[in-house]
């Protein structure tokens, strides 16, 4: 992957499995990359990849199971209505 300079590495690599996500590559309550396998693929030290994961985890799109990884989140299938 070519890393744009000016965006956080993490961010990027969060974009994309966030992409990953919403296109059903990564269906819900299946997993989600891990830390090494996040390593390996984006070429990122490790800190790098938790970073990762923790973004996920905090916009809701993962959660995680101690012990066992982080797993998609159940997605609404139906938006919120806007006021």
């Amino acid at each position: 992957m070519q890393f744009v300079p000016d965006i956080p590495r993490w961010r990027q690599v969060a974009e994309v499995i966030r992409r990953r996500i919403e296109d059903g590559t990564y269906p819900p309550r299946t997993r989600v990359p891990s830390v090494v396998q996040i390593t390996a693929e984006f070429g990122i030290a490790a800190a790098t990849a938790q970073k990762v994961l923790q973004g996920l985890r905090r916009e809701g799109l993962t959660y995680t199971e101690p012990g066992l990884g982080s797993f998609v989140a159940e997605r609404s299938e139906t938006p919120a209505e806007e006021s």
